[in-house]
């Protein structure tokens, strides 16, 4: 008592009385000094000094573990035992353990107790090696106490590396396995059962378990076995998703490249040449209805020569009046198609160039060994699995851990030809399985296989609303917008086509689509814009372009990051205040080398961002302001914004309209 009081006399005068060095010598001197005054008071000083020393430094040894471990505890939000935390964990486990054990505690030794739970838990949900190390360290702990004690359990390894290898069995089966080993050692190692106390505490502790298993999750534990298990996996699945992502992206670049090649019909330069020449000559009927043959074969000729002249002039029109028009003519369309042949060899070029750059992508993604931020769990992977296959469920890969913040995260593979009807089942099957209501996303597809993905609900939702108006005479409005979730963060993606109407409306679906599909299959933002710029910019010879606006929302940090090409001003109401976001780029599908804006701003609960097409005016954007300041109801805000563009830029041609409202809000507790 008296070295406690002087610790908290000490940390009382010092402002970093928290550091593990101001704990470590803290207890030290406080251990020191009232053993050293005890001593003196009996008259053994200096018998028992040496000894006080060794106390003194054990102390100190402790309270430096406990300290780096609360301070560890509160950085990473878990218990850490990897490295030199695992060391710091194993120390204060021993000195618990001994405590324990010299606690009386009527009827049963507590020590023993928790320590053989503590072992079987081990055991059971990482396996033999995290059975017998906690076994060992529960013997350390009760030779500290007494040998007697440490002798009813010195054999407690050997019951955790029998239960460990039972750890996809029941835990009843697990219990009683551990419990019959640890009976049969001490009966070895001659302990006396006749007060039955130590047959009791070994009971007990398998009892403790099976009380406690059913509610054990590791959110809260980092240890080797579930930080470094199945990261290599993890890492392969999700690089070959997002390889095989890549590759439905470049098959569908290569069949919409061709598909505007067949749509893009020009006529023909006969044609052409035949209406400019030949309609203002009287002499059309004769030559196109009497001798209609011989004047086409004439004509295909001069559309096959390179150069066009009076030596080399067909004979099949030698009696046409309009010759030099009709050289001219041709000369100039034969130009222009030795133009649009040198354009279409570098087109072809360019998209060879990009496919072979994006399959290059693929193959190093394949190949990719980077640090995952997410902890995988075997054991929660061990459930779910289970848990579908015995429902008729058989998915290709399950990937299961907690993120930076210990929410779990779980992702489902399934193969493209063989995924549920209803993914909402396999949700609800997880959810029953580990006793906690999950989120799902939209599935994602990589073209070869169906991915959804489960995580526990993030602290922030968001209200998503969106209005759009067609340009006058239009029946198809040319902007898209999408939305969709990770479960980690809210995207939401506008795109404006070029001009209005179904072409303007193809081009900005293919952006969605195709920033969308990367984003879900794991790219960054910036490398997802260059793809897809890359992509529009080859895709065919006519001058096509689409601006990218894009939100990311965190739902577990709630930050705003915005992303924009060529994309109209953004507004963010944030603590009162309206900020308005633009940034001075280029449409995708301009440049070659495409680049974003990219910017990060903190939000909180109640914060507005509205996204909108070019369609709006800037002589909007104080009305806007006005309804953002007035109210939260974002339905109204985003309709009467799309109500009045036309009353506020009356003057232009009109355009496609389409406005975005979201609103951050803190999720409602259950």
């Amino acid at each position: 008592h008296a070295a406690m009081l002087l610790v908290v006399i000490l940390k009382m005068f010092f402002e970093d009385r928290n550091d593990p060095r101001s704990c470590t010598a803290f207890t030290a001197l406080g251990v020191f000094i009232s053993g050293t005054a005890v001593s003196a008071v009996v008259g053994e000083l200096m018998y028992k000094l040496p000894f006080y020393l060794i106390y003194a430094g054990i102390s100190a040894l402790t309270a430096y573990c406990i300290s780096s471990l609360l301070t560890g505890i509160q950085t990473s939000r878990a218990v850490d035992l990897q490295g030199i935390s695992g060391l710091y964990h194993a120390l204060v486990y021993i000195v618990f353990a001994a405590s324990l054990c010299t606690a009386a505690v009527p009827a049963v030794n507590a020590g023993v107790v928790l320590g053989a739970a503590a072992t079987l838990t081990a055991a059971y949900f990482y396996g033999a090696g995290g059975g017998v190390t906690i076994g060992a360290l529960t013997v350390c702990g009760a030779f500290l106490s007494s040998v007697s004690c440490g002798l009813t359990v010195v054999l407690l390894p050997a019951a955790g590396l029998a239960a460990g290898y039972l750890r996809r069995r029941r835990s009843v089966v697990a219990a009683g396995v551990f419990t019959a080993v640890c009976l049969a050692s001490q009966s070895v190692m001659g302990v006396n059962f006749g007060n039955g106390a130590a047959m009791l505490d070994i009971i007990a502790g398998a009892g403790l378990f099976l009380a406690v298993s059913p509610f054990f999750s590791d959110s809260w534990i980092i240890s080797p076995a579930n930080a470094d298990a199945g990261l290599r996996e993890l890492i392969t699945v999700r690089s070959g998703f997002l390889a095989d992502s890549l590759s439905t992206v470049r098959d569908e670049s290569e069949r919409i490249a061709r598909a505007l090649a067949e749509t893009s019909t020009r006529p023909t330069d006969i044609a052409d040449n035949r209406r400019a020449v030949c309609d203002l000559c009287y002499r059309k009927a004769s030559c196109w209805r009497t001798s209609r043959e011989a004047t086409l074969r004439g004509f295909r000729r001069l559309s096959e020569m390179t150069e066009v002249s009076r030596e080399n002039f067909p004979y099949e029109l030698s009696d046409c009046l309009r010759r030099d028009d009709l050289i001219d003519a041709f000369s100039r369309s034969n130009r222009e198609k030795a133009s649009a042949r040198l354009m279409s060899v570098k087109l072809a070029e360019n998209r060879r160039s990009l496919f072979e750059q994006i399959k290059t992508t693929e193959e190093l993604l394949t190949s990719a060994c980077t640090q995952t931020p997410l902890r995988s769990s075997a054991a929660v992977r061990g459930q779910v699995s289970a848990k579908l296959e015995n429902s008729g469920y058989s998915p290709s890969d399950i990937i299961a851990g907690y993120d930076s913040r210990s929410r779990l995260v779980i992702e489902v593979y399934f193969p493209a030809g063989t995924s549920p009807d209803s993914f909402t089942r396999v949700r609800d099957l997880v959810s029953d399985c580990l006793k906690m209501q999950l989120d799902m996303t939209d599935p994602d597809t990589s073209g070869r296989a169906v991915r959804v993905r489960l995580t526990e609900p993030a602290e922030y939702v968001c209200e998503v609303y969106g209005a759009a108006a067609c340009a006058e005479d239009n029946t198809e409005n040319g902007d898209t917008f999408s939305a969709f979730s990770d479960g980690s963060a809210q995207y939401i993606i506008l795109s404006d086509g070029m001009g209005s109407g179904r072409r303007a409306a193809f081009q900005s679906r293919m952006v969605v689509r195709l920033f969308r599909r990367l984003v879900s299959a794991g790219a960054g933002i910036l490398p997802a814009v260059r793809l897809v710029n890359s992509i529009m910019f080859t895709k065919s010879g006519e001058e096509t372009f689409a601006t990218l606006d894009a939100v990311k929302i965190g739902l577990t940090d709630c930050t705003l990051t915005l992303v924009k090409s060529g994309a109209s001003a953004t507004l963010i109401r944030h603590r009162g205040s309206v900020l308005k976001v633009t940034a001075p780029t280029f449409p995708i599908g301009i440049y070659e080398s495409g680049e974003a804006f990219v910017s990060d701003y903190d939000i909180e609960d109640g914060d507005i961002v509205i996204m909108f097409s070019d369609g709006i005016s800037e002589n909007e954007y104080l009305f806007i302001k006005e309804l953002l300041l007035s109210g939260d109801d974002v339905r109204h805000i985003v309709d009467e914004i799309c109500a009045k563009a036309e009353l506020f830029d009356p003057n232009i041609r009109a355009d496609d309209v389409t406005v975005i409202g979201i609103r951050v809000c803190r999720r409602e507790k259950a």
